[in-house]
């Protein structure tokens, strides 16, 4: 049967980064597929990863840096990255305003699976 929300669920994380999970293991108790709306503060950052899903991240306003291996890019509004499992990563916000930006994941989002540097497994 399909499922259809309209509330999503706050995954709440430190750093100020607002998390809303529309699909996924806490929201709809999928693990295939994850959609999550989030909004990163200027200067929030994470540790560097190498999560065990696939993630698109779509930017709709702002600016992100996705660090890997061989450096950095800048995501601006529009444009879009794939990182695809197990490839390590670093999520930041270091520009002046705010980054709006959706993140679809296959499978879905789990913190144990996303094997962030520094965190108990």
């Amino acid at each position: 049967m399909p499922i259809k929300t309209s509330r999503p669920v706050r995954i709440p994380v430190p750093g100020r980064k607002l998390i809303e999970e529309y699909v996924g293991r806490a929201s709809t108790q999928t693990s295939s597929l994850s959609v999550a709306h989030m909004i990163a503060p200027p200067g929030w950052s994470e540790p560097f990863q190498s999560p065990a899903f696939d993630e698109a991240t779509i930017v709709i306003r702002g600016a992100m840096r996705v660090e890997h291996d061989d450096g950095f890019m800048d995501v601006a509004t529009g444009e879009v990255i794939l990182v695809e499992s197990e490839e390590r990563v670093r999520y930041s916000n270091p520009f002046e305003e705010e980054c709006e930006y959706y993140a679809v994941c296959t499978p879905a989002f789990s913190a144990p699976m996303a094997n962030r540097e520094g965190e108990a497994q």
